[in-house]
Order: structure tokens, then sequence, then C-alpha cells
């Protein structure tokens, strides 16, 4: 009897007016930039209601800090949406069998070249590699096209990339590594480092070192450029190697996480991350390129049918980071 009578308690205990059923949650892990993020993340919270946890990635280790702690909780996942800043480190996960696929109905109107079949990454929105030129240091006619003016001895001591150990300048320089072998990307980074190329801490540390005119000129992503023109700095962006490499894009890329607590809110999150009205809010609000034709650009990133784009394999590309990461760091010298 007293067992039937504890039950019967409990049971009128959770059922009593004044008792709330425990809110429902998801915890995302981003590397995308985090005054944009977070706006997005309490638009959800607002529409779902379910609360959000979110992990950010710092500006110095981009997309690398938080990959790392995603492969460390492996056996007992904590997170479970992964927002990368491009769509190479995904590819690392999933090699180590991580992610779960997920075709979200969300990402129908996505360029097949920007999301997989099989669900596994979603693109949503993208940054392209582009060259960051302080006009009050450099004349129109001198323009630098190429990223190999990096290395180039006119522009010696006058130029400026984030450090190729984290990021999106990791993705870039892998890229440069698939498309023209090792020897030649080796030999590349070795001329830039002895051009007296700055090595900075970020894609942002470029975006100020040319923006004040430290630099002529650096490699920076667009959405930093986007910020620099919104600042009035003397600056202009140059899509590089458009008579030959191309420039790369590198979409945002959304996973779940294979084994994550929260499955059912990760999808609606998902499909959330994924949707029209949020690739439109990150071109507006953060400079970048949409992937939909249907979304309209901003001037200062133009669509990526406006400039030729490189081709690239991006699962290659992760292949190739974790090859070059050891001789990365050396060259770095960390």
């Amino acid at each position: 009897m007293r067992r039937s009578h504890a039950v019967l308690a409990a049971a009128l205990l959770v059922s009593a007016p004044g008792c709330k059923r425990a809110q429902r949650e998801v915890v995302v892990y981003t590397s995308v930039d985090q005054p944009f993020a977070e706006p997005i993340f309490r638009d959800f919270e607002k529409r779902s209601g379910i609360r959000l946890r979110a992990v950010f990635d710092t500006e110095e280790t981009k997309s690398t800090g938080v990959l790392n702690r995603l492969i460390a909780e492996a056996q007992r996942p904590q997170a479970d949406v992964f927002w990368s800043g491009d769509p190479v480190r995904p590819f690392i996960l999933a090699k180590r069998g991580l992610l779960e696929p997920y075709a979200s109905p969300a990402a129908a109107s996505i360029p097949a070249q920007f999301k997989s079949a099989d669900g596994l990454w979603t693109g949503a929105a993208a940054r392209a590699k582009i060259l960051l030129v302080n006009t009050q240091r450099v004349a129109p006619s001198e323009m630098p096209r190429s990223i190999r003016d990096l290395a180039n001895p006119r522009w010696k001591g006058q130029g400026a990339m984030a450090n190729p150990v984290f990021g999106t300048t990791t993705m870039y320089v892998a890229a440069l590594f698939t498309v023209w072998g090792d020897d030649r990307a080796r030999a590349f980074l070795e001329q830039v480092k002895a051009n007296g190329t700055r090595i900075a801490s970020s894609n942002g540390e470029v975006r100020r070192l040319v923006a004040a005119g430290e630099v002529a000129f650096g490699l920076t992503d667009t959405d930093d450029a986007h910020q620099a023109l919104l600042e009035k700095a003397p600056v202009q962006v140059v899509y590089p190697d458009q008579d030959d490499l191309g420039t790369l894009v590198m979409p945002n890329a959304v996973v779940l996480i294979k084994g994550g607590p929260h499955p059912a809110e990760a999808r609606a999150l998902l499909d959330h991350l994924v949707a029209p009205e949020v690739e439109k809010r990150m071109v507006e609000t953060a400079g970048h390129i949409p992937l939909r034709r249907e979304t309209a650009a901003v001037p200062t990133a133009p669509g990526p049918s406006s400039f030729q784009t490189m081709h690239v394999d991006y699962a290659r590309v992760a292949d190739e980071i974790a090859k070059i990461e050891p001789w990365l760091r050396q060259w770095a010298g960390i």
C-alpha cells in the first residue's frame, strides 16, 4: 500500500498545475562569428521555444578549437550541431564517423555542389578568400591581382595573411596543395615568408593592418572586407587569380553530431540555420555570399556566379589539411 501511495503522490506532483516540464534544449558548437550568430540563435529560441546553448570558437583558433573538442568528446558527445565557418572541418568529423546524416527540407533550393547528397553536410551562405588592398598605398593601376603577389619582390614587406595553421587560411593553403601539388605549394609558402609577409593572428587582424595602412594588402575573407567597407576604411576588394586559379569559395556548413543528446531539437536547429531567411540575414549583416540564386547579394559580396571560382574537392582538401598540418606548424614556428 505504501508503494502505491508513493506512486500516486508522484503522479499528482508531476501533473500539478504549478509544475513545469523540463524545457527542451539543444547544444551547438560554432566557428561562425559570435556577433552574427547570436541574433540567429535568439531568433531560433523565440520561434521554437527550445533553449539553445552555444559554444563559440575564438578568433585566433577559428574552427580548430571546437573541432578538437568535438573529436575529444566522440565517446560521449556533448554537442548536437556543429555550425562550421567552412565545409572542410565537417569532412574531418565525417571520416571519424562522428556525423549523423540529415537532408533538411529547408535546404531544397541550395545548389547540389554546396551540400552532400546523403545529407551529411549542408552549406549555408559562404565566404570567399580575397585580397583586401589599401587604396591610399596602392594606385588602381598597380593593384595586386594574384595570391602569388604575396611572394612577389615588388611587394616585399607589404603583404599580410593570417596564420595558416588556423581558420580559413588553413583551408586555402590546403586547397593550393591540392591544385598545385606539394612541391610548388611548399615553395610558394617559403617565398611568402622570405618576402617579409606579415603573419597575423587572424583574418580580422589582417583587415585591421590593411585598413590602418600598416601593410599595402592582405589575404582575408569577404566578411572581414565587408566590415572594413562598412567602416569606410580606404580599402578595395580584389577577387584574386581570375585568369587561372580562381577565387576559393567557402560555404558555411551545418552538420548533426552522431549520438548528440538532443536529436529532435538538433534537426529543428539545422532546419533553421539552412533556411532562406537565415541565408538572407547572413548576406545582409555579415557580408556573406548567397548560395541560392533567389537570394539577393550585397555589393560588397557578389554571388559566386559573378567571378571565377577555384575548383576544389572539399573532401580532398580535408585530407590535405591533416597531411600538411605538421609541416605548416613548423613553417609557422609553433
